[in-house]
């Protein structure tokens, strides 16, 4: 295996030491010097961890590749048995049922130490053995410690984990960049160039969890001909190249793609590869951060799986709140810039991200477990400023104006019965013609550009009424407010969006129900004075507090406010035609989602880290509305300028009123009214509903 000779050296020097660990871990089995009930934990994480030894010397003889189907089931099956929904309740690796049998002490820093240890899984897949072996000694470390229970406190035990981490920081980071820019590392590539895919054992050669939606997918993207396929790749690849184009960013300069995915599409990416080669760039695939010094909270970003339980990983977003301080924030900080420095050049031809997003599975409402490890209200400010200060680091190594992505969507079978039929309807909406969009989209833009503000009023059910304050044009015959957005970095077709003013945007958006981030919403309701959230609340739970805090913490990234970043109107009436008729309405991706119906973006604008590009519409306007009261700070206070978060939620057209655009002297131009497009030019989109 590839894997085992690029960390030979790295394996030879550690090899000691991680045969001693597992010398020591084997003799834990055996002793009984630890009462009961904590025994019981390290035991069983024990026993774990000789799995991974198996795993491990599996791997680097490259035995997986001649096992059956059968044989990689069951290995995929035991390693990630223990957080399956069936038996996750009785799982150490549940904050819950650790503290339960093992205290309010103890319980929270042992659930959090075994998550860390199930990240060898894929540690063992990839052959790299100092990665194990570190976690190996940390855990030796915390029970000798219950061996000696007299002589040390919890707060050993603490500080242990405090100092692991804080002594392997800027290791696992290096690591990460390095993931990000380095074709070298290249685990999926090599297995989807080098398998023939439709034999499906492929699939377990990842080392992640693989289910039903994994299986059937790869099996149902292998009976497409391979003229479909190969269409599919070309317009997740297209887009991406269009992208750089109407940036008027040079693509030539750069030499590495960032592919993003969900296990199952690897045909898909198989004649992807081919068009990114055409356009001299190498694929660079990440996996899905496993450790917590890495990990966004419970997002997935990287390729990874659907996974074997949303709850587990909801469960250990805030893990960090064990050992996240000021001393660390800056030691992070300081890792993070030396990870960059020895990657820059790899940094620098890196081009962005091309993202295959997946839709589909069952809505996941979390269970807020008391249990779970959260931030204090001072962590939740050290966490903010990190990811402000993380971004900026960022910038000056791959920076911004110099990047471009695209983003497309694909249905899995957990979507139901009608699988099949809505992803041939999902191809359908991804590749609508760009043209026809364009035209209909330039009408509604010659009239937005006409207004002062526009507003927006639910129906129904809908409570939201908000005036969105617009950018005041200087030359209206050479420069434009919106976007005409087609098919390129966000597929598929169909919106028009700006960055709005700040001052004077009041009002409530308000949705019924709404999909974000992973998360299900319902009752989502945001108030804003000045374009900015006053307050905010769903009905997700029985108690305000917990409504409020979920909101904070998930879509507001825990800061104490966010502006509106955008606001768009989509034209996509086939997507959501296709979202009715299916009813899978709560299941689309936002990337789809947003192109059915007007939708406002938290956080910071779409073109942050690229205002000074200059933009242009299908028409020759410039696009001058890119900033707002806050962006434009990045001029004189770097720091205040961006939040690092930009989320969008969509008012689908059945609860939408209407949207009107107000004139100063007072006229107005309605565009939607009643969930129909009024405005001529524009009633084409109508005929989707018939």
């Amino acid at each position: 295996m590839k894997y085992a000779e690029l960390f030979k050296n790295v394996n030879e020097d550690i090899r000691e030491r991680y045969d001693l660990s597992m010398e020591r871990i084997e003799a834990i089995l055996k002793e009984s010097g630890i009462k009961e009930p904590v025994r019981d934990y390290f035991v069983k994480v024990a026993a774990f961890i000789l799995q991974i030894r198996k795993l491990a010397a599996l791997a680097q003889k490259d035995k997986f590749s001649r096992m059956s189907t059968e044989e990689l089931k069951q290995l995929n099956h035991e390693l990630y048995g223990d957080v399956l929904p069936e038996n996750y309740e009785n799982s150490y690796a549940n904050p819950r049922y650790a503290v339960k049998k093992l205290g309010k002490k103890y319980g929270k820093l042992l659930t959090f130490l075994y998550a860390e240890i199930r990240g060898m899984i894929v540690y063992a897949y990839e052959c790299r053995l100092w990665d194990i072996t570190v976690y190996l000694e940390l855990f030796i470390e915390i029970y000798n410690y219950f061996e000696a229970e007299n002589e040390y406190t919890v707060k050993d035990v603490r500080r242990a984990i405090y100092d692991f981490i804080n002594d392997y920081t800027g290791d696992m980071l290096e690591y990460r960049i390095r993931e990000l820019v380095d074709p070298e590392l290249s685990l999926v590539k090599d297995i989807v160039t080098e398998w023939d895919l439709r034999d499906l054992r492929y699939l377990y050669q990842f080392g992640e969890y693989i289910g039903e939606n994994e299986l059937r997918t790869a099996e149902f993207l292998n009976s497409l001909s391979e003229e479909e396929v190969k269409a599919m790749a070309f317009t997740y690849a297209e887009g991406y190249r269009i992208g750089f184009e109407k940036a008027n960013i040079d693509l030539n300069k750069k030499e590495t793609v960032n592919i993003r995915y969900n296990i199952g599409f690897e045909r898909i990416l198989l004649y992807a590869f081919d068009y990114f080669a055409k356009m001299g760039l190498e694929p660079v695939i990440y996996r899905a951060a496993v450790n917590d010094v890495s990990k966004k909270q419970h997002l997935k970003i990287g390729f990874h799986s659907t996974g074997p339980n949303k709850q587990y990983d909801y469960d250990h977003r805030f893990d960090n709140g064990l050992y996240l301080d000021k001393a660390y924030q800056g030691r992070k900080l300081t890792g993070l810039r030396k990870a960059y420095e020895k990657y820059k050049k790899e940094a620098a031809v890196y081009a962005g991200p091309a993202v295959m997003e997946v839709f589909g599975e069952k809505n996941f409402v979390p269970e807020n477990k008391p249990e779970a490890i959260r931030l204090d209200k001072r962590q939740q400010k050290l966490y903010v400023l990190y990811n402000r200060d993380a971004s900026l680091i960022t910038n000056e190594y791959i920076k911004g104006e110099e990047t471009s992505f695209t983003i497309i969507a694909y249905p899995i079978p957990e979507i139901g019965e009608q699988f099949q039929e809505i992803f041939a309807e999902t191809v359908k909406v991804n590749t609508l013609d760009n043209q026809t969009y364009n035209k209909i989209q330039q009408s509604i833009i010659d009239v937005l550009d006409q207004g002062e503000y526009v507003r927006v009023l639910g129906r129904e059910r809908n409570r939201t009424d908000i005036k969105v304050m617009l950018y005041e044009l200087t030359d209206p015959a050479h420069e434009t407010i919106f976007e005409n957005c087609t098919a390129d970095v966000n597929i598929p077709v169909g919106e028009v969006f700006t960055s709005p003013k700040l001052s004077g945007t009041n009002g409530t958006l308000h949705v019924t129900q709404v999909y974000l981030n992973e998360l299900e919403y319902i009752d989502l309701s945001l108030n804003f004075e000045d374009g900015k959230i006053s307050s905010y609340t769903c009905r997700n739970f029985e108690s305000e507090e917990e409504n409020q805090q979920f909101v904070k913490e998930n879509l507001m990234y825990n800061h104490d406010t966010l502006p509106l970043g955008e606001f768009a109107i989509g034209t996509n009436t086939t997507a959501y035609v296709m979202a009715q008729k299916y009813r899978i309405g709560g299941k689309l991706p936002i990337l789809i989602a947003e192109k059915t119906g007007p939708h406002f973006a938290v956080g910071d604008t779409c073109y942050k880290m690229s205002e000074d590009l200059k933009l242009y519409n299908p028409d020759g306007k410039q696009i001058v509305a890119k900033d707002n009261e806050i962006s434009i700070l990045r001029k004189t206070d770097m720091d205040k300028a961006y939040f690092n978060c930009h989320t969008d939620i969509t008012i689908p057209y059945d609860e939408l009123g209407e949207i009107t655009v107000y004139k100063k002297n007072g006229e107005t131009i309605t565009i939607i009214k009643d969930g129909r497009f009024v405005l001529p030019g524009t009633e084409i989109l109508n005929e989707a509903f018939g």
